[in-house]
């Protein structure tokens, strides 16, 4: 799908926050909301627009621990924890990547003894590197049009 930039002005407003109306996103692009609601559908049935998500305060819903988590494989282990990983509770995302690594996770746990336990799971599959999150400097930045 083209992307222009009537497109690009209301995806923005939308990666800002999903919940505000069409007339609202009308009156910030310049179009009625009929027309915001017919282009929010194109992009949808195109799969540009791939959904709409709650976000949750991790440290509210009783998680201390936001943690970034390398996995180096150990060889022959790699496909096992592919399929393992999906069983995991705690985590948030999980990217195969290049490099020294095989994997990236991002996780959430409620204390240093979940996360022990955590990282004990992990060791079967290959060695890990952990990195405590402290702060948020970006999150979830809207994806902006290429230049």
């Amino acid at each position: 799908m083209k992307i222009d930039k009537l497109n690009w002005e209301i995806l923005k407003c939308l990666q800002l926050n999903a919940r505000q109306s069409n007339a609202e996103i009308g009156r910030k692009v310049g179009i009625t909301s009929p027309a915001v609601a017919e282009r929010i559908r194109k992009m949808e049935d195109s799969g540009l627009i791939k959904g709409y998500r709650t976000e949750i305060a991790y440290n509210q819903a009783g998680h201390q621990l936001k943690a970034i988590i390398t996995l180096r494989a150990f060889m022959g282990r790699l496909k096992a924890f592919l399929e393992k990983v999906k069983e995991f509770d705690e985590v948030l995302n999980c990217y195969r990547i290049t490099g020294n690594e095989n994997i990236i996770m991002e996780v959430v746990l409620h204390d240093q003894s979940h996360l022990e336990r955590f990282i004990d799971k992990m060791i079967t599959y290959g060695e890990t590197k952990t990195h405590i999150v402290l702060s948020n400097v970006i999150e979830d930045a809207p994806i902006q049009k290429p230049k």
